[in-house]
């Protein structure tokens, strides 16, 4: 068919398909990628590499799920008068979840090489729901710090989170062209900074270890911005 969205040419591709990424990360490289090959050997090889992408998945889900009932406005209500601040517990659940789907994500690669199922499907799978875990996970790191008088206010917010996209569609269209997946650095350590920043936030107080005083790019006043 002439109007055929694929061409025999595309189609040829997934038949040459092989995964090929460059990552350069010290953490990465050094730390979280000797544990992901061990951890990836206790998982039964009937368990679907796209399964562990989908679990990985939920996890994050359900942490923007949780906010959305806790802190629906990103008002951060813990720092305000008046609100019911959001409980402890959840911080900690959430530094859980972030972890466990940070690790599934390292590991879903990993099993399907393991048993020989690694092919464009998964790829696309896996980082098609990447790219709505990059709206998630900064959604509930902005929940941290909220939009109060003395800190992000949503357009900027907003502007970040346009950021990400853009770089998340920047590196695959660089994919696309070179056919290798260059891995930023700021993934791992953006993955641990939100473990640890949700660990912080389960000590109420907490948030007065992350202010301090600076000119807001694109403000006029000065604040007290919570890391």
């Amino acid at each position: 068919m002439s109007d055929a969205y694929l061409t025999k040419e595309h189609l040829a591709g997934f038949d040459n398909y092989k995964y090929n990424a460059k990552d350069t990360s010290p953490l990465s490289i050094y730390v979280m990628h000797p544990f992901w090959n061990w951890l990836v050997e206790y998982f039964p090889k009937w368990i679907a590499p796209n399964l562990m992408t989908f679990a990985g998945f939920l996890f994050t889900v359900a942490n923007f799920v949780m906010l959305s009932w806790y802190d629906w406005g990103f008002w951060a209500s813990t720092e305000l008068e008046n609100t019911t601040p959001v409980p402890n517990w959840f911080w900690a659940l959430a530094a859980v979840n972030i972890f466990l789907a940070y690790t599934l994500d390292g590991i879903d690669g990993k099993q399907a090489r393991r048993i020989k199922l690694s092919g464009p499907l998964g790829e696309l799978f896996d980082h098609g729901l990447d790219s709505y875990s990059a709206f998630f996970i900064p959604a509930c790191l902005y929940s941290i710090f909220g939009r109060g008088p003395t800190s992000v206010p949503p357009i900027r917010m907003y502007y970040i989170m346009w950021t990400i996209f853009f770089n998340f569609y920047l590196s695959h269209w660089e994919k696309y062209n070179t056919g290798v997946l260059y891995l930023p650095w700021g993934y791992d350590l953006g993955m641990w900074v939100s473990i640890i920043r949700c660990s912080f936030s389960i000590i109420n107080d907490s948030k007065h270890m992350f202010c301090f005083s600076l000119s807001l790019f694109l403000s006029r006043s000065h604040g007290r911005v919570p890391f």
